[in-house]
């Protein structure tokens, strides 16, 4: 029991975007089948979707942190030596983590102190409010996913990568290998 809590936890963003993805395709689906079929419109369902959106965009923002999928520039660590590259990795890390804060302050702040509590969505009703906590929530996860991804790799010593990254490692390895073994066989 515990071990699956864990595990959906660790997980958290993966669900919430797979059903957010379902059901804003689905409504939409649903949607076009009744305008076009039925000649009758939802009109909350295309708010409902906008901000279903939102949250999947938000929710997959921090799921890439947890891969360590944002997109970066790390080129020029190819070119620098030692260890030099993996503490201007930290650095920029620590620096996003700074923002991360600075930004669920003032979400927080907008949100819970700013934000006119009369302000609705026009179609469904819903207090903004609400909509708008998906910023806190989600620059508060991000930055939990960055510190995770950063103890991974500093204290557990397993180098967490963006998947695509890692691919496109191997690919030119292996092109080097090749480059090597012909180099070798005209030799």
């Amino acid at each position: 029991m515990g071990r699956k809590f864990l595990h959906f936890i660790d997980n958290i963003e993966s669900y919430v975007c797979r059903t957010l993805l379902a059901m804003f395709v689905t409504l939409l689906f649903a949607q076009i089948i009744s305008r076009q079929f039925f000649n009758h419109s939802f009109s909350w369902s295309e708010e409902l979707s906008v901000y279903m959106f939102v949250w999947f965009v938000f929710f997959g923002a921090s799921y890439a942190a947890k891969l360590a999928a944002h997109n970066r520039v790390t080129f020029q660590y190819k070119l620098m030596p030692g260890k030099m590259p993996i503490v201007l990795e930290a650095i920029s890390d620590l620096i996003w983590v700074a923002f991360n804060c600075y930004f669920v302050y003032l979400a927080y702040d907008f949100v819970f102190n700013r934000m006119n509590l009369f302000w609705k969505s026009q179609t469904l009703g819903i207090p903004m409010k609400y909509i708008y906590m998906i910023l806190p929530i989600a620059f508060t996860l991000m930055t939990i996913r960055i510190i995770q991804v950063n103890y991974y790799k500093f204290v557990k010593g397993i180098d967490i990568r963006d998947p695509e990254s890692q691919e496109l490692d191997s690919l030119i390895d292996d092109a080097h290998q090749q480059d090597d073994n012909n180099n070798k066989s005209s030799a």
